[in-house]
């Protein structure tokens, strides 16, 4: 797949993502009374609900498309980790359709979106001071990707259960957030909102939104390669070397030893024949 159709693939994905996380407010509202749940906690437990389809919906999805993200940070951690073949250009090209496609999915939300639930639009919002907001979602977007990672590529070998843990991680990490700064946890989504908000610019978006979660991003795959590292093929090599030359010295033994006989064994022969 060129890198022309893994970005469209990024931005068509990051749109439907967009839409339809915005849209799940307005679904809660509309579902809850229908299935006899009232008040706040009826409505959170059908958003639960609702999440838990959407990453599995969507995780299928990306991979049906070839392995398209709809998170900056997720690009970010696979291409620093080596596992994807991301490099900084592709990284250059992947992101900002990432980015069009997010903005893209909320406008295209506030067109079709009714009136009545108008309301229930909106990104994340900063609701600390800005050092503890860039802070919280560092150590957020850290938690996020860690887990991630290591149900990725270290987890269970079901895809449905590696998917079940990124949703429980993700539902724990939004619950824990929600009281500093939304939170986001994906940049893409967040400069969607700021953009419709024309808050994209602002140096306080880009600390919070943008600096905070890749800083996490960053030290999250440090701390995996340190937690989770595989042992070095060399050493596997070395060791393989190792116990194949000594296998090897041990048949020469052998062989020299039975060679040594066999010459020990006709010198005696020859000897007796002549004393016959």
């Amino acid at each position: 797949m060129g890198l022309a159709t893994r970005a469209a693939a990024d931005a068509s994905i990051t749109f439907l993502w967009v839409f339809s996380m915005a849209s799940l407010g307005a679904v809660s509202s509309a579902l809850a009374p229908i299935i006899g749940l009232q008040g706040g906690s009826g409505k959170l437990y059908v958003v639960l609900a609702l999440v838990t389809l959407l990453i599995f919906v969507f995780s299928a999805l990306g991979k049906a498309l070839g392995g398209a993200s709809w998170n900056p940070t997720s690009l970010v951690a696979f291409a620093y980790a080596g596992v994807s073949k991301d490099t900084l250009f592709s990284l250059g090209i992947r992101m900002p359709a990432q980015m069009i496609g997010a903005v893209a999915g909320a406008l295209a939300i506030l067109e079709v979106m009714p009136k009545k639930y108008s309301h229930t639009l909106g990104g994340p919002k900063l609701k600390v001071p800005l050092s503890i907001g860039l802070l919280a979602e560092a150590v957020l977007t850290f938690a996020l990707t860690l887990t991630v990672l290591w149900a990725i590529l270290r987890g269970p070998r079901s895809p449905s259960v590696k998917t079940g843990i990124i949703v429980v991680a993700t539902i724990i990490l939004v619950m824990a957030g929600g009281a500093y700064t939304g939170p986001a946890m994906n940049p893409a989504n967040a400069f969607a909102w700021a953009f419709v908000s024309n808050e994209h610019t602002s140096w306080q978006h880009f600390a919070v939104y943008w600096i905070g979660p890749m800083v996490g991003t960053v030290v999250s795959v440090w701390a995996f390669n340190l937690l989770f590292a595989p042992q070095r093929p060399v050493q596997k090599g070395n060791a393989a070397a190792a116990a194949v030359n000594g296998e090897s010295d041990r048949k020469a033994e052998v062989v020299k030893d039975g060679s040594v006989k066999r010459r020990a064994k006709r010198a005696t022969q020859e000897e007796s024949a002549k004393e016959e």
